[in-house]
């Protein structure tokens, strides 16, 4: 990470690690759970989990007033525990997976954007997380 503002939020999913891993990451799964709000959805999905891969997700508000594309590129994969990337940016985010008995705990730090109040970015990226969780936890996979 740089000298920029660092923004770090986390959750605790009641699910095995295995389990998170495949939700988070597969696109299937990404266009379900990928957004902050009821009125934002994720139309497209694309993820080559690999170090050296890239991955882009389409979210898009469900109006169609606005629309952007989350890319980056991945710097480390080590598989049910880390993913670290960059994205188009420049920003760093580090997302960690950890295994406590039948739940996994998921720790993201990410590096703040200067368009945007840091708390806004802060619930933002949390809405997201929770949305997963949410999703993760009521879907069988």
């Amino acid at each position: 990470m740089s000298n920029r503002h660092t923004i770090t939020i986390q959750t605790t999913v009641n699910a095995p690690v295995e389990k998170v891993w495949k939700a988070f990451n597969e696109p299937e799964h990404i266009k379900r759970w990928n957004s902050a709000s009821e009125d934002w959805h994720t139309t497209a999905s694309e993820n080559d989990l690999k170090t050296g891969g890239s991955f882009r997700s389409r979210m898009e508000a469900k109006d169609g007033s606005f629309g952007f594309d989350f890319s980056g590129t991945y710097d480390e994969i080590i598989l049910h525990e880390t993913i670290k990337y960059t994205l188009e940016d420049g920003r760093k985010v580090s997302i960690n997976f950890k295994s406590i008995g039948n739940q996994t705990q998921i720790t993201e730090a990410f590096e703040a954007e200067e368009e945007n109040p840091v708390k806004m970015q802060e619930e933002g990226w949390q809405a997201i997380l929770n949305n997963f969780k949410r999703y993760t936890e009521e879907t069988s996979i």
